[in-house]
């Protein structure tokens, strides 16, 4: 029961975190979707009219989308998971850690609702994320008597972001900028915990994104050069990675 304690508390309060994604996320989806036209409203030349059929249709696929992602019970319950996951694995090898850990469980679950729902990964948060958990994680480094795990992380974010900004340049359609600044604060979490964990999150981060793209085209019917978001498959590495790495309570 003693090793599960952190898990449990961390799955309740992970119920308020999820409550605090939501708000971000209803408002990223707020700000992205476009402005209705009025009928009335003259429309002066023939791109104009194109261009606003182009932003219609992409604020009808975000309305299909939003009732999937923006239902209100789901993002609290997998925030409570994660939150718990993260507390039964990270707790006992690196309890200083567990803040950091828990503050990128926040970053992933809403970066990637918003990339699903809007595909972009928004700078006002991906950057606050990297800030909030490079300092949690210096802190980490203080109480363990270990800086090299912090010089490390710092490596990791600056290796994964540099590898993911190479893919952008050489195939800009593939992924975007957004993705290379989101491994900035991956890469940093991963590395802390080691070169393995750091390789593994983002070569499971590319199978799962490859079965992805491989389930939309064979199941979905989505043409092969549909723009899939990279983010949610980053994180999901990511997390997976982290929970691989920490070893079980007992």
């Amino acid at each position: 029961m003693r090793e599960t304690t952190p898990a449990l508390i961390a799955g309740i309060l992970g119920i308020v975190a999820g409550g605090g994604a939501r708000f971000l996320v209803v408002r990223h989806h707020e700000r992205s979707v476009p402005v209705v036209v009025e009928e009335s409203t003259p429309v002066a030349t023939e791109p104009a009219a194109a261009a606003l059929e182009v932003a219609a249709a992409g604020g009808a696929a975000q309305r299909r989308l939003w009732p999937v992602v923006g239902r209100p019970p789901l993002l609290e319950a997998a925030m409570a998971l994660v939150w718990a996951l993260l507390g039964l694995r990270v707790w006992p090898a690196h309890p200083s850690a567990l803040p950091a850990y828990l503050v990128l469980g926040v970053a992933c679950v809403t970066l990637a609702v918003i990339d699903l729902d809007t595909k972009l990964l928004p700078d006002r948060i991906t950057i606050p994320a990297f800030a909030l958990v490079a300092v949690l994680l210096l802190v980490a480094s203080l109480v363990e008597h270990d800086l090299g795990r912090m010089l490390r992380g710092l490596e990791g974010a600056l290796v994964g972001s540099a590898a993911l900004l190479a893919l952008v340049l050489i195939s800009p359609g593939g992924m975007g900028r957004g993705d290379a600044k989101l491994a900035l604060v991956l890469g940093l979490a991963l590395g802390w915990l080691g070169w393995d964990v750091l390789v593994a999150g983002f070569v499971g981060a590319f199978l799962i994104g490859g079965v992805a793209a491989l389930a939309a085209v064979l199941v979905l019917r989505m043409g092969r050069k549909a723009h899939i978001p990279f983010g949610p498959w980053l994180a999901a590495g990511t997390l997976l990675a982290v929970l691989a790495a920490s070893p079980p309570p007992g």
